[in-house]
Formats: C-alpha cells, structure tokens, sequence
C-alpha cells in the first residue's frame, strides 16, 4: 500500500513539472498567411550539455526534471566551446496547412547540428553542420535546412543539439518551401550583385593602377578581394563553390581573409590620407597596429586557430582609420571627406554585427542585421571610390594651379634672363681684359709650381718606400704578438686563479658542457628522439617521447666524479698543455685534492688521450675540451 501511494505521488510530481514546463514555452501554429517566422525568447528552452555525451534519452529526462531553461534573449547564443546546447522547439499544427515547411538555421558557420524530429512513437535525428561535405546536404544552399512534417495533427516537439569550436548565434527560422526559394533566389542575386561590384570596384582600381602607378590602387584591390573571400566564407558561398569538399578550410580561411584585409585596408588609409606628412605621429601608431595584428595572425597560425573566432580585434585598426581620417579631415586635408563616410557605414555595419555575435543586439535578427555588414561594405567600397576620385580631381587641380604658376614664373624669370645677360656681357668684358693681366703672372707661378712638383714627387717616392718598410716591420711584429699570446695561454704555469676566470663556478662550467656535448643536436640515447624539455638538473635535458633525462655529466669523462668540476676542467687542461707528464703528487699540490684522487682521475684521462691521439694532435689551445666527451664511458 506504501509503495503504490509513493508512485502515485511521485507520477503526480513528474506531470506538475511536465505541465509546468510546458506552461512556460510558447508553441509556434503553422499558419498559411505567414509564410515565415523566425524563433525567439519563450518559443525556444534550451539545456547545456557540459560533458557533450548526453543522448536524447538523457535529454528528455532533463527536461522532465526542469533542467531546461527558457531562452530570454532575442537570438540564443553557444558561449561554451566544449558544451553541446540542447534546444527544443514546439510546433503547433492544428490549423490545416497547403504548404510546405522548412526549418531552417541563419549562421553558417556552426559545426555540428542534430535535429531529432517527431515520426510516430520515435525520433529521427537529421545532421548538419559545416563539419560535413556539402553534397550531403538535401537543400543545396549555404545555409542549414530540412524538411518538417506539416500534416495535421497534434503538436510536434523538436529537439536540436549543436556544438561547435566557437561561439554561434542559433538563429532558427520556420519557412514554406516557397517563401525559401523565392528568399533564397534573391538572396544569391544580391550575393551576385555584391561580389560583381567587388570585383568592378577591382578593376576600376586596376585601372587607376595602371594609369597612376600609386600602390594605394593595389592596395584597395588586395583588401576588395579579402573582403569578398570574407564575406564568401562568412556566408557559406566559398563553402559551396570553392571548396565543397574540404570542410576544415571552414575553421580558418575566413581568418586570413579578415587578416589580408585589415592590413591591406590599412595600409591603403595610409596611402590614402597621406598619413607620413599630414599626421606623422598617428602614422607610427599605424606601423605599430600593423605589426601587433600580424604577430596576433601568426599566434593564430602557429599556436591555437581558435584565436581566429575573436573577430572584435579588427576594431583596432577600424577604429584607427577611422580616427585617422577624421583628423586629416579637420585639418583641412579634403580627400578625406568621402574616406570618412564610408568608414562611418563601415563602423555601422560592424558595430550591429558585433552586437549580433555578442548577444547584446536587442531586436530579432532579421535578414537586413544579418547581412548588415555587406551592405556596409557597399556603401564604404563606394564612397572610397568616390574619395579616390576626389583625390585625383585635387591632384588634377592642384596640378593646373601649380603649371599656370610655372608659366608665370617662366615669364619673370625670361625678362630676368635678359637683363642679366646684358649685365653679364659687360662683366664678361671686364674680367677679359682683368684676366689677359693675370695669365702672364700665372705662367710665371706655374713655373715655379713645376719645380716645387718635382721635388714633392721625390719626396712621396722616399715616403713610399718608408711606409713599405714600416707595413713589413708591422706584420712580423703582429705575428710576433699572436705568437707570445699563443705561447701563453699553453703555458703549464698558468695558475688555477687565471683558469677560474673563464671557469670560475659550477654553472659555467655545466653551461660550457653542456655547449659541447650537444654541439650536434640532441638525440635521446634511448629513442632516438631529437625533441627535449628541459630535467631536473642545471642543463639536464629531458625526452619529450620516453621522459629519459640525461644529465649534462652523463657520457663524459666527468661523469662520478667528486672533485668540484672546475678543478676536474683545470686538471684536464694541465694534463693536455704537458702531455700526461704532470704528476699526480704535482696535481694534488696545485689542486689541493688527494693524492689518491688526482692519479686515479688523471690516469682515466691519459686513457683518453692514448685513444684520442691522432684526434688531439692539431687540436692547438682547443685540444683540452675535446678531452671531455668520453665515448667509451
């Protein structure tokens, strides 16, 4: 009797939840006079999966014990990468319907889309996602849709989970089949319209190119087809027409297409704007953002293409350009008048898309915001036509200006030209007779000169013969010096004090080995893997594959040794400069160390140099360190 009355109670529980949750999502009625409606706020409840494994079973649980939550903003959002979002829609049917519908998702660029929809007593689940090759969409359009049973009958309920490697906006839309073809028929001609004008903007500015030979024109033409491959992979375009069968250029082309044309656009707005002579400071912040934005493109290359989703880093250099214009526009530069209203659109349009990506966008996203960046694209790619134009119309002006003033200045300077030949032709007549004087003084001083000639020729012959002399005497005594310093450094009497000061401590010395040792590269002695970390020792170094760590004294001729390893180097140099005929007793007197200990160390190293003879016979002041690396060890 207990356990059926808790049965009881826990099935009333259950259905109060389930009629409560019910209560609080809105169902959406299939309705033949609206041919389309986009999803919002209340219709949609969603459920974040945290761990990405849930199934549907699990989701229908949760949302039978209120784990879902119903949606109060405008457009949901993914905001966690690792998550997979549930949402669950109802579509009403009780009204009959003549049409057919679609259910269809706005952004292009999420990865992974299941929809689990309604058929008899189950669930089919149809995938999505610009993960999977395009041909295996059934609408061969950019973006998401599938078909969705319109038959009379009771309420459907759908359920939809999507992950992907960024931040998404879900923007579901119920269609007719009708109102998507005629929608999507027009939406491809504006894209038509759209790229065409890209590509007419290009070819006007080749043109300009061609006749002007400014680089700004290249400039504009790189950032008009950046833009287009851009706007493609934002759309889903480049998708379906470039590359159809490669879905992972998906995850980056549309970051080096928003890179190549931030550079590039900013790279025209300094061309443009004369930004080295009218705003010298603000043209070294450029060179500054130039270079940050291409370290960031690099880090996204080399380290993590996930840092290519935070699109809202082009509000740098926008911002910049834009500021850049509207001070050369104060200071009375007209050129960039139309610069400024076309950025203005440009600022605009990617203000109200980053609202959209942000979720701060307080209105529904209609299909004018979503595509608000393209036509801002337009107005800007137009009015910078406009400010090119302007800018040749100055120069054109400016250029008549400066020849009518050329004319005039020839003028004055042909009357100018008269008088001072006349002025001339009298002085002329001067200095000739003035000159007619002076030569014969002349010829009498170049006879003296011919004499005082020879004997500075004589003089430079008896110099030149010194300083040959002088360069012989200079070689030999330079020869001399290397000579002494050579003799030096290998004498036996150089005393442990002057060795410490090239090795005065552990870590010089661990640091000189360990240059030595792996002069060659590293390759671990265990795996043979030429990729390390650093170990647990001063210079050790650790396998990136098996994790051997091999000290810096492995392998060497040092290897257990106790004596302080600066005095152990100093021992092998003073064995290598006498050739092994130091003694041990001799040794322990400069080192201060055991008898014992320096002839046990220092008959392992006259073992090396009886191996390594032929090696260290040429070896010169170097020939010591090749004393250390001990292969046999």
């Amino acid at each position: 009797m207990f356990k059926l009355l808790l049965r009881s109670f826990i099935g009333i529980i259950l259905f109060c939840l389930c009629f409560s949750t019910g209560i609080a999502q809105t169902t959406v009625q299939i309705n033949d006079k609206v041919n389309q409606h986009i999803f919002e706020y209340k219709q949609i409840v969603y459920f974040e999966d945290t761990t990405g494994k849930l199934g549907l079973d699990d989701t229908r649980d949760a949302y039978l014990a209120g784990k879902f939550a119903v949606n109060h903003e405008p457009t949901p959002v993914t905001h966690h990468n690792n998550s997979a979002y549930w949402y669950r829609i109802k579509i009403g049917k009780a009204n009959a319907t003549s049409n057919n519908w679609i259910l269809e998702f706005f952004d292009q660029t999420i990865d992974s889309i299941t929809v689990y929809s309604p058929v008899k007593n189950t669930y089919r689940a149809t995938s999505l996602g610009s993960s999977r090759p395009f041909a295996a969409r059934f609408y061969k359009h950019k973006n998401f849709s599938f078909n969705i049973n319109s038959s009379q009958g009771p309420d459907d309920v759908y359920y939809i989970r999507i992950r992907s490697g960024h931040s998404v906006n879900v923007i579901m839309v119920l269609r007719t089949v009708s109102r998507f073809i005629g929608y999507a028929l027009d939406e491809y001609f504006f894209f038509g319209v759209f790229y065409g004008m890209i590509l007419v903007f290009g070819l006007y500015n080749f043109m300009m190119f061609i006749a002007m030979r400014q680089v700004q024109y290249l400039y504009y033409i790189i950032y008009n087809l950046s833009i287009g491959l851009y706007e493609m992979c934002a759309d889903g375009i480049a998708y379906q027409y470039i590359w159809p069968n490669y879905p992972g250029w998906n995850n980056y082309a549309y970051g080096i297409a928003l890179f190549s044309a931030s550079i590039f656009a900013i790279l025209f707005a300094q061309k443009l704007l004369n930004l080295k002579v009218n705003a010298p400071r603000l043209n070294k912040v450029i060179k500054w953002v130039i270079i940050f934005r291409c370290i960031y493109f690099l880090a996204c290359i080399a380290i993590n293409m996930a840092w290519f989703n935070y699109k809202i880093i082009e509000f740098l250099p926008l911002c910049i350009s834009f500021y850049a214009g509207c001070y050369v526009l104060i200071k009375g530069y007209k050129p960039a008048r139309f610069f400024v209203i076309g950025y203005t659109f440009l600022l605009t349009g990617f203000v109200i898309k980053s609202c959209i990506a942000l979720n701060i966008w307080w209105l529904p996203v209609t299909e004018f915001d979503y595509y608000s960046l393209s036509i801002c694209f337009i107005m800007e790619m137009l009015f910078i036509s406009f400010a090119i134009g302007d800018k040749v119309r100055i120069l054109k002006k400016e250029k008549d200006v400066a020849q009518q003033d050329i004319i005039a200045q020839m003028k004055q300077n042909e009357e100018l030209k008269d008088i001072l030949n006349r002025s001339l032709e009298a002085q002329v007549q001067e200095r000739t007779r003035e000159l007619v004087e002076k030569s014969s003084m002349i010829a009498e001083q170049n006879e003296e000169l011919k004499s005082v000639n020879e004997l500075l020729q004589q003089q430079a012959e008896e110099i030149s013969r010194m300083n040959v002399l002088l360069e012989k005497d200079n070689i030999i005594l330079h020869n001399d010096i290397e000579k002494v310093t050579h003799d030096r450094v290998m004498l036996t009497e150089v005393d442990f004090e002057e060795f410490s000061r090239i090795y005065p401590d552990r870590e010089t010395c661990f640091k000189f080995l360990s240059d030595l040792k792996w002069e060659h590269g590293y390759a671990c002695r265990k795996c043979s893997n030429t990729h390390y970390g650093s170990g647990h020792l001063p210079y050790s170094r650790r396998c990136s594959k098996c994790g051997y760590e091999e000290s810096v004294i492995a392998y060497t001729i040092l290897q257990n040794t106790r004596i302080p390893i600066n005095k152990a180097f100093y021992m092998i140099f003073l064995m290598y400069s006498t050739k092994g005929k130091i003694s041990s007793h001799k040794l322990s007197e400069i080192l201060s160390i055991r008898q014992s200990t320096c002839w046990a160390y220092s008959s392992r190293i006259k073992k090396v140099m009886e191996q390594r003879k032929k090696e260290i016979k040429n070896a010169g002041n170097k020939g010591w360190s090749k004393l250390v690396i001990d292969m046999t060890a």
